[in-house]
This record gives C-alpha cells, structure tokens and sequence, in this order.
C-alpha cells in the first residue's frame, strides 16, 4: 500500500491534540528531569556542608555535628561549629548565591557571554576602595586592631567597617560610571564590556598607585586583602548581605520572562512589551548592588560570576526560570567546595579562595574568547 492509499483520520483536530500533548508531555518531563538534577545538586550541597564542618584541625563526627546543631554539642564543639565553621560556610553559600546571580543577570541583560562583576570592573573598584582606606583612611596596621586576617602573622585591620564601605562605594562607582557612559552614549552591549574591562585597568592602576605610598605592613594589607575570604565576616554582616541577595533574587524571578525576551534581542523583547533600556539599567544596578556588597564583605572572588552561569546552561538550557536557581546554587557549590579545598590543602585555612576561582574561571574566559574568535 502506497502512503497515497494510507487512511487519515477524519477529524484533523484530533490529529493536532494528539501531537500537542505529545509535545506537552516531552516539555513535562524535560522540565522534571531538570527539576530533579536541581535536587541532586541541592542535595549534594547539604552533604558537602557536613563535610566542611566535619574537617579541620578539630575534627567532628557526623552524630557530633548533628548533636551540636541541635543544641546539645559540648562547649568545644559548639565554639568550632557555631562561632568558626558556620559562618564561613553560610558566608561561602550566600556568596556565591550572589555572585552567581550576578553574572546570569549581568550576560542576559547585555547579551554578553563575557559579562560578569568581574570582568566589567565591579571587583576591582572594589580592591581601590579597599586599599585606599586602609593606605589614607587609618583603616590600616596599628596594634589595637580589631581584625587579624585568616592565618597570617602581623596582617591586622583596624576599621573593617570603614574598609568595607570604601569597597563597595569604589564598587558602586564603578558600576554607576558603566551605566551612565551605556546610556547617554548609546554604547552597545560588546562596547559596555570593553567599558568595563577598561574601568577594571583604571582602578588597579589606582590601586598600584595607593600602594607606592604604603608602607611594606599596609601593602601586605593591601594584598591579603584582595585575594578573598569568607572567614572574615560576622553573623551581621552575613545577615545583611543574605537579605540583600534574596530580595535581588525575589526581583530577578518576578522579571524572569523579562529576561528571556531580552536574550531573545532587544527587537524581540521591545514587541512583547518591555522597556528594554529602562529594565537594563534597573537590572544592572541591582546586579552590580549584590556583587559589591559580597565583594566589599569577602573580598575579591574572581570569575565565580562568569563560571557559574555558563555551567548552568550547560546542564538545562537559557531559560530563566530554572537558570535563576541553577546559577545561584552552582554559585554556592564552586565557592563552599573551593574554600573547604583551601582549608583541606593548606591545613590552616590560608589559602584564598579567590586563588581557588582564578583557577577555575581563567580556562573558561579563555575559552569563551577563543570562541567568540572563531565565530
């Protein structure tokens, strides 16, 4: 029988409901399937926490680590989880939360696979305010000091509050200096990044320049300072920036379909109704507000904000409404693992973290430009 002589039902709208539920039930169940893998990676998260609290130079059992998060630990045990480990960790996961958001909001509303707090100059205005109040400010040596950085012998901060404000104001300045150039001169998403790689060469060279009036203890400072470490900030201060990130994170689901339009370009996501110019700014800005607060609190953490967006397209796709959650609890897995690596290798916690992140970030970007090369 030839496909001529094939009977064809004789109802074509049966014909098209069959196949749109087929169609839908593929979406369903690829939509599940990326729902459990986020499951396995949370999960993977809660062991990985364990972990990092159990290794140390005190280490715990798991039953010990259990009895001491519910309140029936020993004083020593209780010392090590609550007022050492603990806040590391939740400052490793929020951080990385942030700095993940960061990057997937960053290349989406740029369109930029390049984009990132990193690469568009927000950490390293970060790092010039820091090093500026520690050089001009008096937050630098004495021997009153409140801070001792993680480790390290005679390295003492004595205002991190004013350190942490100039970092985040030179942050911020940074950012406030993207956007206004992006919009009254019309600069285009690839001009706004070589904006910002040409503010990150502006203020490390400021930064370099603080440091020729420094002393030899400030510049140590300086350097300690730069490379990055969730250790060394409070419950307040975890508190804060944990707030911060979830109110961003709230806004970044609600304008999720946004997003996709916008990815789609900006002819696309102008007919479906969005204030393209108006949306980029807003995004940007509370983008860049979450990066230079975690920047500003743990120091500089390079290309954690490039990495973790690109993995989570890798695993499920560019739509937003999973990319959202994906970039941000990869964000905190690269950033845990890396500063409980760094405890584990160094035995003393002295190994930055940031070092851990260059290593993992700088073979990505170095990807992404041989591609973009070849394209």
């Amino acid at each position: 029988m030839s496909h001529l002589d094939k009977p064809y039902p004789s109802d074509y709208s049966e014909l098209i409901k069959s196949r749109e539920t087929s169609i839908s039930d593929l979406y369903q169940k690829s939509i599940r399937k990326k729902i459990y893998l986020f499951g396995v990676l949370f999960l993977f998260l809660l062991v990985l926490i364990v972990h990092a609290i159990a290794v140390g130079y005190y280490d715990m059992s798991v039953r010990g680590i259990i009895e001491t998060l519910l309140g029936f630990g020993t004083g020593s045990g209780n010392i090590v989880v609550w007022n050492i480990r603990m806040p590391r960790i939740v400052a490793a996961i929020v951080t990385g939360c942030a700095l993940g958001l960061s990057g997937i909001a960053m290349q989406s509303l740029l369109r930029n696979p390049l984009a990132s707090p990193f690469t568009l100059g927000v950490s390293h205005g970060a790092a010039f305010g820091a090093a500026f109040s520690i050089v001009f400010l008096g937050a630098g040596i004495t021997q009153g000091s409140t801070m001792r950085m993680a480790g390290v012998d005679g390295i003492l901060l004595k205002n991190v509050y004013i350190i942490t404000f100039c970092a985040f104001l030179g942050a911020m300045i940074a950012t406030i200096v993207i956007l206004l150039l992006a919009r009254l001169k019309k600069m285009s998403p690839e001009s706004i990044i070589l904006a910002g790689v040409a503010m990150a060469s502006l203020f490390t060279s400021g930064t370099i320049l603080v440091q020729y009036f420094a002393s030899e203890v400030e510049i140590a400072s300086v350097v300690f300072w730069t490379f990055g470490d969730v250790a060394r900030s409070n419950w307040l201060e975890i508190g804060l920036l944990t707030l911060v990130t979830f109110l961003v994170i709230v806004y970044f689901v609600f304008v999720r379909w946004d997003l996709n339009a916008v990815s789609a370009g900006e002819d696309t996501a102008r007919s479906l109704g969005v204030e393209v110019d108006r949306f980029r700014l807003c995004g940007m800005l509370l983008a860049s507000l979450v990066a230079s607060l975690a920047t500003a609190l743990h120091g500089v953490i390079a290309f954690l904000g490039l990495l973790a967006p690109h993995i989570g397209r890798r695993l499920i796709g560019a739509d937003h409404r999973l990319l959202i959650p994906y970039s941000c609890l990869i964000g905190a897995l690269l950033l845990l693992l890396a500063d409980t690596a760094g405890r584990l290798i160094v035995g003393s916690g002295t190994l930055p973290v940031g070092v851990l992140t260059s290593f993992m970030g700088a073979p990505l970007f170095l990807y992404l430009l041989i591609r973009g090369l070849k394209r």
